[in-house]
């Protein structure tokens, strides 16, 4: 099993052709460097594919996922702002990677009357 400790979001939206090698390019020019058990999550314009680059410590992963329906939650940004990344939890991801609100989870936790 692939351990990662922790999970970035890549904002900016790429083309889901890239491999291994251009994706990493990307986080070393929008981050700095790429950490061992550290997973970066890459998303198309659309939001309907996903990958996850994750460098192990010896190597690069790179792993894909498509929704044939939908599209994922994504990051809105504006017009011409900078390429960012966002730190993401374990349920977090889980939720992204299933098409879920994971914005939303500390208030969804909660049923309150309003």
């Amino acid at each position: 099993m692939i351990r990662i400790d922790t999970l970035w979001l890549c904002t900016q939206p790429q083309d889901m052709r890239a491999g291994a090698d251009r994706l990493l390019h990307i986080v070393v020019n929008t981050v700095g460097s790429a950490r061992a058990h550290h997973g970066y999550l890459f998303a198309n314009l659309r939001a309907t594919r996903i990958k996850l680059l994750v460098h192990d410590g010896f190597g690069v992963w790179c792993a894909t996922r498509r929704l044939h329906t939908g599209r994922f939650v994504w990051l809105e940004r504006a017009p011409g702002q900078a390429a960012a990344t966002l730190q993401l939890t374990a349920q977090q991801f889980e939720a992204l990677a299933v098409g879920l609100p994971w914005q939303r989870l500390g208030e969804l936790t909660v049923i309150s009357r309003s």
